[in-house]
């Protein structure tokens, strides 16, 4: 099964470059097929169950440090040439990655992903995505990968916008959310189940303070 790319110019891409263009972010409720949704979902419970999946540290580098009172996912890195449903998945994310270039000209070079594994009553209080000495993170996209999940499960990603307006995403299967990385604040409510997804970034070439 070859990556999955469709052209730069797709209507659902350019959606997001314009909802990128006008407020920031970007929520499409049904961005995956069905059926690479449930490969993706059951490729992070095999990493799961085989123990590969890790308990996400705060900070970066040597600033790194396990702080369960501020978030609780457990997570690995994706890597090309892993998983075919990974493989797809990348390939979409590029050509994301060139419509978001030819439209805002960000400059974006790469793409990094990982699989977030948030168990029963875990969470991820407010924070931004850019790290203060490393401003690479320019774009944020978070695909959910949860089968039939109701609003009372929880887990749901609340955004912090303009003019004091907070807005709830429910982590459904196929749910894309994009947003600008170092502009909104958000956080990860708990949830009464697992809560799985891909989280990653677009990253433009930066300059690193240290």
């Amino acid at each position: 099964m070859r990556a999955m790319q469709i052209p730069s110019d797709h209507p659902l891409l350019l959606r997001i470059v314009d909802d990128l263009a006008e407020r920031g972010w970007s929520q499409q409720n049904i961005f995956l097929p069905d059926a690479l949704t449930r490969a993706l979902a059951a490729e992070c419970r095999q990493r799961a169950a085989e123990g590969e999946l890790a308990p996400a540290a705060v900070g970066r580098g040597p600033f790194s440090e396990i702080r369960e009172g501020i978030r609780g996912d457990h997570i690995q890195w994706i890597e090309p040439g892993q998983a075919q449903a990974c493989d797809r998945y990348l390939g979409l994310m590029d050509s994301l990655r060139e419509a978001i270039n030819r439209g805002l000209f960000l400059g974006l070079e790469d793409f990094e992903s990982h699989f977030a594994l948030y168990p029963p009553g875990a969470f991820y209080l407010k924070h931004v995505d850019r790290f203060r000495d490393d401003d690479r993170r320019m774009v944020s996209a978070v695909l959910y990968l949860n089968d039939a999940w109701l609003p009372e499960h929880g887990g749901q990603l609340r955004m912090y916008l303009d003019d004091g307006v907070e807005h709830d995403v429910v982590p459904t299967g196929g749910c894309l959310v994009v947003f600008l990385s170092g502009d909104i604040p958000h956080e990860v409510l708990p949830a009464a189940r697992d809560r799985l997804s891909l989280t990653g970034w677009f990253r433009r070439r930066g300059t690193e303070l240290f």
